[in-house]
């Protein structure tokens, strides 16, 4: 079985910043993790991933502006959302896979992913 569990969503304004993390536990030792989006009415966006190679993939629209890390010593990742937009506001959700034999693609495909967080609200006021 396996857990996730985001944190650090919240209000801010255009052009502010916030850090979301993710934690992931269970009986595996490691987890290929990213980042997802989605608001009403839309279809969940992949936003940022991190591969085990160090590679990252992000959407188009938040190249620049966010970077994703990870600490593999404690299956966390983390999402640094720098100049947030008004278009950035949806819930955000962790997704994570265990990883086999210690490979993770930076992909942002929702179907390499099994389990889900709940999910953490990210709102940008203009």
């Amino acid at each position: 079985q396996v857990q996730v569990v985001e944190s650090g969503g919240g209000s801010v304004q255009a052009g502010g910043s916030l850090r979301l993390s993710c934690a992931a536990s269970g009986t595996f030792r490691r987890y290929c993790m990213a980042w997802f989006r989605q608001t009403p009415g839309k279809e969940r966006e992949g936003v940022a991933s991190i591969g085990s190679d160090g590679d990252t993939t992000f959407v188009d629209s938040v190249k620049g502006r966010f970077t994703i890390s990870q600490d593999n010593a404690k299956n966390t990742l983390y999402l640094q959302m720098n100049s947030l937009k008004p278009e950035d506001t949806a819930m955000y959700y962790c997704a994570v896979d265990p990883s086999g034999g210690g490979y993770c693609p930076a992909s942002l495909e929702a179907y390499e992913y099994n389990y889900w967080g709940q999910g953490t609200q990210v709102t940008v006021s203009s």
